[in-house]
């Protein structure tokens, strides 16, 4: 195991080679529905967490939450919450849209042997307030650095990854019965994808297409 820090003065040489297997981990990271049952080594899984708590935070606060939901009650009622979710979100849109809606598989709940729970916990002691006066949401914003962290971590140990949002976010602390002030993230599902593939689901299955990075950039 690396250690998570290192009072050594030489930094490690990130070299092309390096540089271009980063590029594939980036490409081969998907939004993984679709799991096999296998379970997961439970050492396996808290290493992926200490990776994930080496992302950046604002003032050094760690803000992050994570919560294994084992539970099959838990569990039970995370997927009924879904269900009522998805069937509102369905709702919103008619003809065609609905019906390729209703046809994408957008949580992988059932499959999947690991669910986490990750919450921002937004007390203001942490990190003394550093750098979240002005904008308080970078708590969150380091717990969301957080999970693509473990996102990452796990594919490079191709383990996927499924980030459910949509979920009621109150419903689904008052289950797992945390901290109140606590705020939901995200929903995860982990666990060895039933295919690996570089292509977004939503992508192929003509949700919406991957949008040029010129159209995100504007010059000042």
């Amino acid at each position: 195991m690396i250690e998570p820090f290192s009072h050594s003065p030489a930094a490690p040489l990130f070299d092309a080679t390096f540089r271009g297997k980063l590029e594939q981990l980036f490409r081969w990271r998907r939004d993984v529905r679709h799991f096999r049952t296998d379970a997961i080594e439970p050492a396996k899984v808290d290493e992926l967490l200490r990776i994930a708590a080496l992302a950046p935070s604002v003032g050094h606060s760690q803000p992050w939450r994570f919560v294994k939901v084992d539970d099959t009650k838990r569990r039970a009622e995370i997927r009924a919450n879904f269900e009522r979710c998805n069937a509102d979100a369905l709702a919103d849109y008619a003809n065609e849209r609905a019906k390729l809606y209703a046809t994408l598989k957008l949580q992988g709940l059932d499959q999947a042997p690991v669910h986490l729970a990750v919450f921002v916990d937004p007390h203001k002691g942490l990190g003394e307030g550093l750098g979240a006066k002005t904008m308080p949401e970078t708590l969150a914003y380091s717990v969301v650095g957080a999970i693509n962290t473990l996102w990452l971590a796990a594919r490079a140990e191709g383990i996927g990854l499924g980030w459910i949002s949509i979920i009621n976010p109150d419903e689904l602390r008052q289950t797992l019965d945390v901290p109140e002030h606590w705020k939901l993230v995200g929903y995860l599902c982990l666990g060895y994808p039933q295919e690996q593939t570089d292509m977004p689901e939503l992508h192929r299955e003509g949700w919406q297409e991957r949008i040029d990075v010129s159209e995100f950039i504007y010059e000042r």
